[in-house]
């Protein structure tokens, strides 16, 4: 296990092929990453070739390429590449890259690692998605020994993999992954902050600068635990009736979510200035989920200026100093996680949301990609992976 920092960035320019089964616009943290560590190597002058499958929505990939992908029977927004080793071969051949980064494991990831491996192309992985938990809450629990196994030996065939925390970097140590490398995340402060609160929008819910407004932003889907959701805004209601419900989010939970929750609102997916515009202008922020590699939607709150709820781990492990800028509940304990709501509708949740702020205004994108960049840089440094680790790795 790595832990790295910003170095010298590297002054030749780099040629990077990443590929991945998401990216902008599809809405979920993956993608928000992703873009933002694109978008951050092209302003550097790196060359970027993304790979992705094709989407509802258009991209604008520049130069990368959009191929056939099939949807997931039990989740449409998820779209899988098919696999093209064949077309990455050829492609690679004929323009080599100085490094190939794959950021999701699916049959397009594999068949992308096994062409960069079958060129002795440098590769590096991400681990963005707790797949083998997510099976569990799909009723597929048999199949999560099988996804680790799987997700284990195709991060050990790579250069090294980015994970986004330390705890999460020692659970997949003592679990046989090697080589991983902390990279953090970061937001956009230029466009989540408090400035964005909105009085209109406020109106809209029915809420005036008294009404508690919690709210949600993610996927509507069967992982992300919203029965607890439920039953949190429960417990405000408990205390001040007049509390509202924001739910920012699409997914295959939405219809039933719906009918649970009548006198919700339901804003659906949001991105860019509408989206901050919805964290700023509520109060709080629940955070329900115990599937979460990081969470990027809670340090989006936070940076927004909201008081956030979240469980000890991941995101809420990393940035919430419990009291002081944020609320955790011990991880899993849902009787602990509504014993706190409602400390979000005390006076002191006004001292933690501007302490959130501070905390959001910290981290910046900008380091992260310099750290990211500064690695891709230090592996395509080297034609080979050493040789000890080649042995591991056939």
């Amino acid at each position: 296990m790595g832990q790295f920092c910003p170095g010298v960035r590297p002054r030749c320019r780099l040629d990077i092929r990443l590929v991945t089964e998401t990216f902008p616009p599809d809405i979920n943290g993956v993608a928000t990453t992703l873009g933002c560590l694109v978008a951050g190597l092209r302003e550097r002058g790196h060359r970027v070739v993304v790979t992705c499958p094709k989407a509802a929505v258009a991209r604008d990939l520049g130069d990368g390429e959009e191929v056939p992908g099939v949807a997931l029977p039990f989740y449409r927004e998820v779209r899988l590449g098919l696999p093209r080793r064949r077309a990455f071969l050829a492609d690679w051949r004929e323009d080599p890259p100085d490094v190939v980064h794959i950021a999701t494991e699916g049959p397009l990831g594999a068949s992308a690692l096994a062409a960069a491996r079958a060129l002795d192309l440098p590769v590096t992985t991400s681990l963005h998605t707790n797949f083998h938990a997510y099976a569990r809450d799909y009723r597929l629990g048999w199949l999560a020994s099988p996804v680790m196994r799987y997700l284990r030996r195709f991060h050990n065939r790579s250069a090294n993999t980015f994970i986004p925390t330390a705890t999460q970097a020692a659970e997949l140590g003592a679990q046989g992954f090697e080589r991983l490398m902390v990279l953090g995340r970061g937001v956009d402060t230029d466009l989540f902050n408090p400035e964005r609160r909105d009085a209109s929008l406020r109106a809209v819910w029915c809420a005036d600068d008294a009404t508690p407004v919690l709210l949600h932003v993610g996927r509507l889907a069967a992982e992300k635990n919203l029965a607890l959701l439920a039953d949190s805004w429960s417990r405000a209601r408990a205390i001040d009736p007049q509390t509202r419900l924001v739910v920012v989010g699409d997914g295959p939970e939405r219809t039933r979510l719906e009918r649970q929750l009548p006198g919700a609102v339901f804003a659906g997916a949001l991105r860019g200035e509408a989206l901050a515009r919805h964290y700023a202008s509520a109060d709080a922020f629940l955070f329900p989920s115990l599937t979460e590699t990081f969470g990027i939607v809670m340090l989006e709150a936070m940076a927004s200026g909201l008081d956030c709820l979240g469980f000890d781990y991941a995101a809420g492990r990393q940035l919430i100093d419990p009291g002081v800028n944020g609320l955790l509940a011990p991880f899993a304990d849902t009787a602990g996680f509504l014993d706190r709501v409602p400390d979000l509708l005390a006076p002191e949740s006004r001292r933690r949301r501007v302490r959130a702020a501070e905390t959001g205004r910290a981290h910046s994108w900008a380091a992260i990609v310099d750290a990211f960049e500064q690695n891709l840089a230090d592996v395509a440094g080297t034609s080979t992976i050493d040789a000890a680790a080649r042995e591991r790795l056939t």
